[in-house]
């Protein structure tokens, strides 16, 4: 598969601080690439060179075969679209203006929306089951529905490559399901390729192709879910105590807590 994303030694952080030490990863078409890690493990902090906030002191970031720190912003925009965990929005907006914001790096000053532009965002309601709500102010939006009105808008965008930091945390799991269950239909679908962090060690081996998981700002494994989700590399990075099983409807592994009082 060709790879839309290489990260190669990569070292960055704050001042002259690194927080990620010389990792390298690819993410290839139409997958899925999930980041976990403790708190403090780095993943903000790759996500935030990554999209070009944080410079990094050592290593090389490229989107196609092209160097990311060369690609002007705009251009940038059309290709890569990035869902933050959190969204403010000051206006009452509808959910299909916001939406069709995603269609903005294609236009030019002043350009109006054409119908091109209408079509993919037909499209886009439709596959995100939100067409109910296209004349709804955002504000009246439920948590899990604001977060698919964001992954809408980055869909909208037609970008090639999906940054996600966390998109599912303070969902319940109704929704969490909803959402993931549309990034991997769009990853099959349209070789949309994906990269998320995820603090939930069960939804990454659900749906990740791929999984790094990110210790004190290095990468202690990476892979599929079973070689990763093993409870030796899992107690390894985490310092708790799990067991670890197969589903036995997806034949993914399956990680158990174990509380103090039954260890």
């Amino acid at each position: 598969m060709k790879a839309v994303l290489t990260v190669k030694h990569l070292t960055c952080g704050y001042s002259k601080e690194p927080m990620i030490r010389s990792i390298s990863f690819s993410v290839e078409e139409g997958t899925v690439v999930g980041v976990l890690g403790p708190n403090g493990s780095g993943k903000t902090t790759l996500f935030k060179a990554i999209g070009g906030t944080l410079p990094y002191l050592e290593g090389i970031i490229r989107y196609q075969d092209k160097n990311m720190a060369a690609i002007p912003v705009k251009e940038r925009a059309r290709e890569i679209a990035f869902i933050p965990q959190f969204f403010s929005v000051p206006f009452s907006y509808t959910v299909e203006e916001i939406v069709i914001m995603g269609r903005y790096p294609h236009k030019k000053r002043f350009e109006p929306f054409s119908e091109k532009d209408r079509s993919v965002l037909e499209k886009v309601l439709k596959e995100t089951e939100l067409l109910e709500k296209r004349s709804v102010s955002i504000h009246s939006l439920s948590g899990g529905e604001i977060q698919r009105a964001l992954l809408a808008q980055g869909l909208c965008q037609e970008a090639k490559l999906l940054l996600l930091d966390e998109p599912v945390s303070h969902l319940d799991i109704g929704h969490q399901i909803r959402f993931l269950d549309v990034i991997a239909r769009m990853s099959r679908k349209k070789e949309l390729s994906v990269l998320v962090t995820l603090h939930d060690l069960n939804l990454a081996a659900l749906y990740c192709d791929t999984i790094i998981l990110l210790q004190d700002g290095k990468i202690a494994m990476q892979g599929e879910a079973e070689k990763v989700l093993t409870y030796e590399n899992i107690e390894a990075v985490y310092g708790t105590t799990v067991i670890v099983k197969e589903n036995p409807v997806t034949k993914k592994p399956n990680v158990f807590l174990i509380p103090e009082k039954y260890r």
